[in-house]
């Protein structure tokens, strides 16, 4: 008997009730990819309101590293509830807050005096760390990339590249933002292929600064280690180090964007650590604390002191509760086989992966750094036309057969995996099952057509 157990049709009468609410109660922009309401979750599956039983390959978009309702965190965050849910940091002080921060600056890359800043979101990190390097250079400018994710706040907003939908309506943004092509090597901004190109895309940034910003001018460069929202693009070996050089001949801070990377999901804690790159400032969220709102910023001792008493911080920040669960997801790393586990997962999608490939025409590139593994399809091969109607359709036949899978990349057609780093062999080899037809039936189809 298979893991998947499927009592309606996808979605459920009672999924489909529920969705007439959402849409009388709640405002249209809040999207969703699947069209089933969970009722409960375990591990890598989740229960629908009608009693159906899917594989969870989303993994609530990257939180679920350590998988849904891990006993531990949630004996952790009982136990912190029925001490106290919020007195405030800024008001109260409490250890929890404290240890973790230690905690994370020990365990952050980087052989430096670091200290540790928490919020609620990543996008709410993202502005701290903005705002302690303008504080620290006395520079207001800030580098980021096309196809870059990193929220949906004022500034982080203004970082990100995708327009529609999350910047349609919205103008105007923060100024003082330069923009440059990300390591994409599929689709190379400059026309060129790895390994001879020389990494040029990180050396015609030094031609951006001639023509549009003067590098004393630059605070920060904000970039994922592997774009997330962009379609879970790894740039070539060797990027991350010539960027983090550049910024340092120009004394321009280096932020890593860790959110979607971090905890695991690319086989080690951090993924600058696969090239050995120490930021002066690191963001991390979604599995720090398995569900619960937490994110950090974590960086040099003497950045993070910049800001005088009261220049940072938050109502809700370093919530002791979510505290609580971020310490018992480190207790599981520490303790466990999780970052071997993700490059096993990773390794076993991409072999899968590889074989859909020579059957299936859609399939134009596969990315993978650890666990995270990206799909992008493409109506032709040669031409690299985006194909996302087919990837939705991927998705939405996935969903009725029981796995939820969510898209990414600024055109929409990259299918990303999010699995949680404790599901089951069994469990990942139903769902892949699942998908290899998912991506025959819609080859056939386009085939067809």
């Amino acid at each position: 008997m298979g893991l998947i157990r499927l009592r309606t049709e996808i979605p459920g009468p009672k999924s489909c009730a529920l969705m007439r609410r959402r849409d009388a109660a709640v405002p249209r922009g809040l999207a969703h990819s699947v069209p089933v309401f969970a009722a409960s979750a375990d591990g890598a599956t989740v229960t629908d309101v009608d009693g159906n039983v899917l594989l969870d390959f989303a993994g609530g978009i990257g939180v679920m590293n350590v998988g849904h309702s891990s006993p531990p965190v949630v004996t952790a965050i009982r136990d912190q509830a029925e001490r106290f849910t919020h007195v405030c940091f800024s008001v109260l002080p409490y250890e929890p807050y404290v240890a973790l921060a230690e905690r994370l600056a020990r365990l952050s890359p980087g052989a430096f005096p670091k200290k540790t800043l928490f919020v609620n979101s990543g996008a709410e990190a993202i502005e701290n760390a903005v705002k302690i390097a303008r504080h620290a250079t006395k520079r207001p400018g800030v580098l980021c990339f096309e196809d870059g994710f990193h929220g949906r706040t004022l500034l982080a907003l203004s970082l990100t590249s995708k327009v529609a939908p999350y910047k349609l309506g919205y103008a105007p943004f923060v100024p003082n933002v330069l923009r440059v092509p990300y390591g994409y090597c599929y689709r190379c901004a400059y026309s060129l292929e790895y390994p001879g190109c020389g990494v040029a895309c990180v050396d015609a940034i030094e031609q951006h600064f001639a023509r549009h910003a003067d590098p004393k001018t630059i605070a920060a460069v904000v970039v994922e280690p592997v774009l997330g929202e962009g379609g879970f693009v790894v740039p070539p070996p060797g990027y991350l180090s010539h960027l983090a050089a550049l910024c340092r001949r120009h004394g321009i801070l280096f932020i890593a964007d860790e959110v979607q990377t971090g905890f695991g999901r690319t086989g080690r804690l951090f993924a600058c650590e696969h090239e050995g790159v120490e930021p002066d400032l690191l963001v991390a969220a979604k599995s720090l604390a398995a569900g619960m709102p937490l994110a950090a910023v974590v960086g040099r001792a003497d950045l993070m002191d910049g800001p005088v008493e009261g220049g940072l911080g938050g109502t809700y920040a370093g919530n002791p509760v979510a505290c609580a669960a971020a310490h018992a997801v480190l207790d599981l790393f520490e303790s466990g086989d999780l970052l071997r586990r993700s490059e096993a997962i990773g390794a076993r999608i991409e072999a899968c992966a590889q074989e859909w490939r020579k059957t299936c025409p859609l399939i134009g590139d596969i990315r993978r750094r650890g666990a995270m593994v990206g799909i992008e399809l493409v109506g032709n091969r040669r031409t690299r036309e985006p194909a996302k109607h087919e990837t939705d359709e991927i998705i939405r036949l996935a969903c009725a057969r029981g796995v939820i899978l969510i898209a990414a990349g600024t055109f929409g057609n990259v299918i990303r995996f999010l699995t949680p780093l404790t599901i089951s062999d069994a469990e990942l080899d139903e769902g892949l099952d699942v998908l290899a037809g998912c991506f025959a039936a819609v080859a056939a189809q386009t085939a067809s057509t």
